[in-house]
Formats: structure tokens, C-alpha cells, sequence
């Protein structure tokens, strides 16, 4: 019953093109109002792809681009870096597991930019493939970034 009830109300809003920026603007307004047990993932279906359906009373809109959020990092992703926001969960699943193990950083030795080592990554079996893409660690609560720091 819940589920066709927001279905209908994404139905009163037109579709148009909405910037990343806007999206980004929505999603920060949505999450303001999430009680404190409920994670801003209920957002992000399975594909990555964000659910309009409750941004829509915030964009007053359906995007007619899909766009994308990394479910660990929560990084906000066009259609064609998707790939990104999948690599982004997949190395963050990785680092947080091997931090769990090792209680360390899995980091190049004496790299000043925190560069994730995907040596030390498959040394314990926790990525398959090294991607074509670097990935960093950030000071922030550990969050991995495609972004070099300066």
C-alpha cells in the first residue's frame, strides 16, 4: 500500500533536466529531515541509481537523467561515471575490511597522499582486480576518494 502511494505522488511531477548540483542541493535537504537511525542510503536502490521518488517533492521534479550514489562514500555520480561510484563501494568494502584486520591503513608506504595499495589489498583476498583508477584515503572518517588531496 506505502509503495503505491509513492508512486503516485512521483507521478504529479513533471520530468525535466535537473543539474547534479540541484540533485546534490535536494539530497542535502532530504537528508536534514532522515530521523537519526535511518541512513541516507534508503535513497540508492540496488543499481546505484538514486530513487527520485523521494527527492521529487524536493525538486518539484523527476530528473530525466539517472543519476548515481556510491552506497559507502555517498558521492554523486552522472550516468557516465557510474563505473565510478560501483569502483568507489567496492575499494571502500575492501579498506574497511582490511582495516578491521590489520588495524592499520592499507596505503603505499610513505605515500604522503594516503594512495590505497591494491598490493596489500589482494594480499589478504579482498579485491579480485586492481582498477584502472587511483583511489586515496581521506583524513575524514577514512572514506576512500578519487580526488588526490593537495
Amino acid at each position: 500500500m506505502w509503495f503505491k502511494k509513492k508512486k503516485k505522488e512521483a507521478e504529479k511531477f513533471p520530468t525535466k533536466d535537473i543539474s547534479l548540483e540541484e540533485v546534490r542541493s535536494a539530497i542535502h535537504e532530504y537528508s536534514k529531515d532522515l530521523p537519526p537511525n535511518i541512513p541516507l542510503k534508503i535513497l540508492i536502490k540496488d543499481d546505484l541509481s538514486l530513487d527520485y521518488t523521494l527527492l521529487a517533492p524536493i525538486l518539484k521534479a523527476i530528473p530525466a537523467k539517472k543519476y548515481y550514489m556510491s552506497k559507502e562514500t555517498y558521492d554523486l555520480f552522472e550516468d557516465k561515471d557510474k563505473h565510478i561510484a560501483q569502483a568507489l563501494d567496492q575499494v571502500q568494502r575492501a579498506v574497511d575490511q582490511y582495516i578491521a584486520q590489520k588495524k592499520e591503513l592499507p596505503i603505499i608506504d610513505y605515500d604522503p597522499y594516503r594512495k590505497v595499495s591494491f598490493f596489500k589489498l589482494e594480499q589478504l583476498n579482498l579485491i579480485k582486480e586492481r582498477l584502472e583508477m587511483d583511489f586515496y584515503i581521506t583524513d575524514q572518517e577514512q572514506l576512500v576518494t578519487t580526488i588526490k588531496p593537495k
